[in-house]
């Protein structure tokens, strides 16, 4: 065989000076519309308008709340001007307020206790009815929502009880347990039952029948079914649930607790009304709204704690 190798006969010659040259020239001319191009993109953003455009998201955020309080404090001037002050202005009850929160701690008696300790009892009763409630209503929802012959059986009686006031519950309390605090309790037991019930059966029906035909398929087990199937498809529901519970618990062991005595925030309001102390009546209406508030807020980080949407939303 006769292999040939052909050769240009420049191929390994260097190239001449002026070509590198004019190359460049080239290459150069090319780069320069480029970057012109570039230049023109748009300005970069100075430290002035970069200052005024957090000037003005700083704003937007804060400059509406404030506006609220505002109407509201004059709101409240303007009424307790047309009442004689029979309502205390604004001032007076913050004046107030600090001395009341001065000490919030202090016990003068079984009937004489600061409002922190009251607050601490009212949480307490909400902690152990709303914890009571959970540990019935949670799985009472699962298994509602699961079995359609329990569903149905179930349906009627929730849809019957449901509606009822839930101080309505409260005479029936002092009756089987004969004491004012597990009376207060079982009112806030049988009023929290209901959101977590509802939302988590409506979350078990709601989890795509797909996943249950896998379920089938694999043979899984009930508790296998529940813990890796039911449970993560049926949080957000869940969690819905238990927010709404505890708002109702904190609204209704306040009205409870005026009924009831003893220690608590709904008493204290009560007892103040009875010394006609407007002032701490006031307080305790925005005591009540910030712990609820903050509640409120606890649950919802707990949900947006789970990478899901619809909680997050």
């Amino acid at each position: 065989m006769v292999s040939a190798i052909f050769h240009s006969p420049r191929g390994d010659a260097a190239p001449p000076q002026g070509a590198i040259a004019t190359a460049a020239a080239n290459d150069a001319t090319h780069s320069a519309p480029a970057t012109a191009h570039s230049s023109t993109a748009g300005p970069m953003p100075t430290a002035p308008s970069r200052l005024r455009q957090r000037l003005a998201a700083l704003a937007q955020t804060v400059l509406p709340p404030i506006m609220g309080l505002a109407l509201l404090v004059g709101l409240w001037s303007l009424v307790s001007g047309s009442t004689g002050q029979a309502i205390p202005r604004p001032l007076d009850t913050w004046q107030q307020a600090v001395e009341v929160f001065s000490d919030p701690f202090y016990r003068n008696g079984p009937n004489d206790q600061g409002v922190g300790w009251n607050v601490l009892a009212s949480l307490q009763r909400v902690g152990l009815g709303f914890g009571l409630a959970a540990l019935v209503g949670i799985p009472l929802g699962f298994v509602i929502g699961r079995f359609r012959f329990l569903s149905r059986m179930c349906n009627p009686l929730i849809s019957l009880l449901r509606p009822v006031s839930p101080l309505a519950w409260l005479p029936i309390g002092l009756l089987v347990f004969k004491g004012a605090n597990p009376a207060a309790i079982w009112t806030i037991f049988i009023c929290s039952i209901w959101p977590m019930v509802i939302n988590t059966a409506v979350g078990v029906q709601r989890v795509p029948q797909d996943y249950m035909n896998v379920a089938r398929v694999l043979n899984l087990s009930e508790w296998k079914i529940a813990t890796t199937i039911l449970f993560p498809s049926v949080l957000p529901y869940l969690l819905t649930g238990v927010r709404l519970a505890v708002g109702t618990a904190w609204l209704v062991i306040v009205a409870a607790e005026m009924l009831t005595g003893g220690v608590g925030i709904g008493f204290w309001v009560w007892d103040e009304w009875n010394n006609l102390n407007v002032k701490n009546i006031i307080i305790a209406i925005f005591v009540i709204g910030i712990v609820g508030l903050l509640l409120e807020w606890a649950l919802v980080k707990l949900a947006s704690a789970f990478t899901f949407e619809e909680v997050k939303a």
